[in-house]
Formats: structure tokens, C-alpha cells, sequence
């Protein structure tokens, strides 16, 4: 049995198969371009060649249609029949206040999730049409939906209202509500396993760091807030989302320049954050620029650097207790000269970076330790693995053993959990970087060598 972890964005459709059975990854792809003229497809099958090409898709059915037929391809495909996918599990962006963990997808559910698209309008009509899709495609097959927001919801009241009129809160459902959550979920129990302790005993500040970003705080194994709130804009500056402002600038530059709401709401999410400042969003290319001297490229890293750094420190008093900081996603994973930025300054809470480990930590197929000898708090890099969540979520609730996350056991919580495709690949990569055997992160409590040396 297999099961298809499938991502629907506004144009978009990412996707994964994961052969349950075998606990390994078969294929990832992805659908670009829907709507427009011509759309395109890339698949990356185990043990074949990458496909791709360009078709037509004017909706998401197109797009679906495609995918399910490339699963299936002689030469390409993963899967011989639509009969081995025993399960379907969507990505969603909103849960609102309807969902506070995974749930399998009824009419009601889907009814449920239309109240929120006032809450994610760009993302949750396509969530909510690629859940429709695959459901008809695939009619006799579970579907489950996992919500980016679930896991923040164990937030107190203090953590989550805004010091806005009351009534907007129970009229309107203004809130924070956080985002990232599987990636934080998957983080959170991860470190716990790296640090030999119950997830339940386990603080950790997690910093998912990609073109978009949150920080999450994790005490005793549960989120007690996070840096974005009602949408994805707020809190730390991302590539192209502005992060915290004074909403009192709305306004003034409506006022000024006689900017529509809707226009503003397009200059806050994507024209703003580091494509504000310095005109690029791939951190690459921001920090390749201030490397060679351009001044406003290391304003936008000086700026990322010290919004990270002031939220981990708020963070730090909120818990009293730290016992690691971990970094994750696209740049976090990868960007060694923002992660020292974000812990400048920290050694008076026992956070102390180890500088040669961390520039040579450029590896997305191992977790690693970064923080020095002597630092009392842990400093990990853990390669996020939100597609093993949605699998792992979708499968249980289609055998009926699912619950909360608090109440259930995730095979990565496993001290001798491997990763299959990553530990296929890490060699390659040690060959060519051996020096990244001295930051390998090995669960004290694992009974096998996890990487396999």
C-alpha cells in the first residue's frame, strides 16, 4: 500500500508517494503554472529518470489527472495500479478554529473548511479544490487533511488573543493561529529523540527558516506561541512578507499614495520582506550579494539576523528552561550566516554556536549539532519532514488509531529511526565533505548506527 501526500497551492501541486510498507519515499513531483497557458510537471521516481514536460491544466483537476496517470507510467511511475494507494493525505493551510488536530475528509469537513477561507484566501480554495478532485478521482480511498495551524492550538489564551476589541475575536475569529506546524511537530519530536528525553519533558525554540518563516516555542512537548498569528505575514522578515510592522503605516501610505486594501495586502505579502529591501528573495543570492559589497542585501540579512535573535531571546524567558534551539527548512537547514546571526549574543542563556561547526554544516540528508563543547543549550539542524506526517496522520486515521499528537507515536520518535532516502544519499555527500562526520547528531538512546558509517 501506498500513500499519495498531496500539496495544492493557488497554482500549484506538489506531491509525494510513500510506500507504507517499506517506510521509503517512491517519488516526489511537482505541478507548476495551473491556469496559466501551459503548465508543467517534474517528477523524481526512485531508481529512474526525472520526467518532465508541459501539458495543459486549467484547474486543479487537470492537474491531478496528470499526476495520478505519471504514478502510473511504465517508464516513470511508482505504482502499477490506482487500486495500491490505500490512502490520500492533504496538505491544508487553515484550520481555524474548526480543527485542532488531522481529520479524515467528510462532506461536513469540506463544509467546514469553506467557512475558513476568509482566514487564507490565496491558499484554502485550492486546498479545498484539490481535496474535492482527488476525492472524485480516487472515491473508494480515505482522504485525510492535516492542518499547518493543528499543532499551535495547544497555545494559552494569553499567547493567542490579540489586545483587540473582544468581539472581533468571537465575531470574526481573530486570533493567532501559527503556521509550519507539521514541520514543527516533526522538529520538536525530533530533538527530543537527539536529546534522549520524553517529548513531554523536552523545551525547544524551533526556527523555521525558508522564504517563509516562524519561530515556534515548545515546552513540555507543546506549542506556547509562535511568531506568525492570523495569516502567514507576521513575525520574522521573509523573503517576500514583511513580518512585524506598525499597522499603523497601512494607512499612512494608503493615505499618501492611494493604495487600495487589496493593494496593500499584495505589497505586504509579496513586496516586501528581503525582495523589499534589497530587490531578492533567495537568500542565495542575497547573501552572494552582500558578500560582494551590496549594502542594501546586508541590510535585508542584518535585519533577518536580528529578528530571529530578538524572538529566540523572547522565547527563551518564556520557557525558563532551554534545552535546544533547532534550525529547519530551506535556510535554516543550509544558511550558515544566518543562523549566526540568530544566535548573537545568546551565550547569557547558555546558547553558544560553534563557529567552524556551523560553516561547514551544508547537508540536507543528516540532522547535525552545531552548538560548541561547552554550550548548555543544544544547537541542532534538523532536516524537516512534513510529507512523514501527513503519511503518518493520514494512515492512522484510515486505521482508526489516530489522536492528538500528545497521545501519539510517530515512527520518527524511534531513536532508531532511519530515513531511507536521506541515509541513500548521505555518502555520496560525506565523500566529497568528510569533515561532516564530526557534526553527525546520533540519538544517545539508538541501538544501531543510524547512518550506516
Amino acid at each position: 500500500m501506498v500513500i499519495l501526500c498531496l500539496n495544492c497551492g493557488s497554482s500549484s501541486a506538489k506531491y509525494q508517494v510513500y510506500d507504507w510498507e517499506k517506510k521509503d519515499v517512491l517519488c516526489v513531483g511537482i505541478v507548476e503554472r495551473i491556469g496559466q497557458e501551459y503548465s508543467t510537471i517534474e517528477q523524481k521516481s526512485q531508481g529512474k529518470e526525472e520526467y518532465d514536460a508541459t501539458f495543459s491544466a486549467p484547474t486543479h483537476k487537470e492537474a491531478i489527472d496528470m499526476i495520478l496517470k505519471m504514478l502510473q507510467d511504465p517508464t516513470y511511475g511508482v505504482i502499477t495500479d490506482l487500486k495500491e494507494i490505500g490512502a490520500v493525505g492533504h496538505r491544508v493551510l487553515h484550520g481555524g478554529e474548526y480543527f485542532k488536530k488531522s481529520a479524515l475528509v467528510t462532506d461536513q469537513v469540506i463544509e467546514d473548511l469553506k467557512k475558513v477561507v476568509p482566514l487564507g484566501p490565496l491558499h484554502m480554495p485550492a486546498n479545498i479544490m484539490g481535496i474535492e478532485v482527488a476525492r472524485k478521482a480516487l472515491p473508494n480511498v480515505p482522504q485525510a487533511i492535516v492542518m499547518d495551524t493543528a499543532f499551535h492550538q495547544t497555545m494559552p489564551p494569553e499567547a493567542f488573543m490579540y489586545a483587540l476589541p473582544y468581539e472581533w475575536y468571537t465575531k470574526y475569529s481573530v486570533r493567532r493561529y501559527g503556521f509550519h506546524g507539521t514541520s514543527h511537530l516533526y522538529c520538536a519530536k525530533r530533538a527530543a529523540v537527539l536529546l534522549g528525553k520524553e517529548n513531554k519533558d523536552t523545551n525547544v525554540i524551533i526556527c523555521h527558516i525558508g522564504n517563509g518563516a516562524s519561530v515556534a516555542a515548545v515546552k513540555n512537548g507543546v506549542c506556547i506561541d509562535t511568531s506568525m498569528g492570523l495569516t502567514p505575514l507576521e513575525g520574522l522578515v521573509m523573503g517576500t512578507r514583511s513580518g512585524d510592522m506598525d499597522p499603523a503605516i497601512m494607512p499612512y501610505i494608503m493615505h499618501k499614495t492611494g493604495m487600495t486594501a487589496s493593494e496593500m495586502d499584495t505589497a505586504l505579502n509579496k513586496k516586501s520582506g528581503l525582495i523589499g529591501i534589497c530587490g531578492m528573495s533567495d537568500r542565495r543570492d542575497v547573501q552572494k550579494a552582500a558578500l560582494e559589497g551590496n549594502a542594501k542585501a546586508q541590510l535585508g540579512v542584518d535585519m533577518e539576523c536580528h529578528r530571529l535573535n530578538k524572538y529566540i531571546g523572547a522565547y527563551c524567558a518564556l520557557l525558563g528552561r532551554v534545552d535546544a534551539i533547532v534550525f529547519t527548512a530551506g535556510v535554516g537547514e543550509m544558511g550558515e550566516q544566518i543562523r549566526r546571526g540568530a544566535c548573537k549574543n545568546l551565550e547569557f542563556f547558555g546558547i553558544k554556536l560553534d563557529q567552524h561547526k556551523n560553516d561547514i554544516c551544508h547537508c540536507r540528508n543528516a540532522e547535525e549539532c552545531i552548538s560548541a563543547e561547552d554550550s548548555k543549550v543544544k544547537i541542532f539542524v534538523i532536516p524537516t519532514d512534513e510529507e512523514l506526517v501527513i503519511a503518518e496522520d493520514a494512515h492512522a486515521l484510515m486505521e482508526g488509531t489516530y489522536d492528538v499528537h500528545t497521545n501519539f507515536h510517530y515512527s520518527f520518535e524511534d531513536p532508531n529511526y532511519v530515513n531511507k532516502g536521506r541515509a541513500r544519499a548521505l555518502p555520496a555527500q560525506l565523500a566529497k565533505h568528510p569533515e561532516l562526520k564530526e557534526i553527525l547528531a546520533v540519538p544517545p538512546k539508538a541501538t544501531i548506527n543510524i547512518y550506516n558509517l
